[in-house]
């Protein structure tokens, strides 16, 4: 009874790592300073002045004047963005931005973030859309690409 009291008790040891360490994504790899707000973007858009290279690194380039870099949560998404990023100076201002998710769940702007670090990238900034574009960009009347 004990071997198998050991055997159960270790077999749900593995069971409860393997969920938690399965699926996670890494853990925020940006700080409240790097979030830029979204109705200072939106203002600076409208004006058409100071506007920073704006590159989206998600499903779909929503806000004008963005470059479609594709999901950086796909390694097709990393390369695209690595060749966007080939031609923009190191200390240019850049936000990037996704809006598929809510941050926790979003599979894109944490490999984005890692490749504009690892790139050398010094004045870059993230997109603040903390549940989605929808509800933190679009719903707010903030301006965006007419399809």
């Amino acid at each position: 009874m004990k071997n198998f009291k050991g055997k159960w008790f270790s077999l749900m040891l593995l069971i409860l790592f393997t969920q938690v360490g399965c699926g996670q994504l890494k853990p925020q790899n940006w700080t409240a300073e790097q979030l830029e707000d979204p109705a200072q973007l939106a203002e600076k858009i409208r004006q058409d002045r100071n506007v920073p290279i704006l590159i989206n690194v998600g499903p779909s380039a929503l806000i004008p004047g963005s470059i479609d870099a594709g999901a950086a949560g796909h390694s097709s998404g990393v390369k695209k963005l690595s060749e966007v990023l080939k031609s923009v100076k190191k200390d240019a201002d850049i936000v990037i931005y996704c809006g598929c998710c809510p941050f926790a769940n979003c599979p894109n702007v944490r490999p984005a973030i890692d490749v504009l670090k690892s790139g050398g990238y010094t004045n870059y900034h993230l997109l603040n859309l903390p549940q989605n574009i929808y509800a933190d960009w679009i719903s707010k009347g903030f301006p965006t690409v007419k399809r």
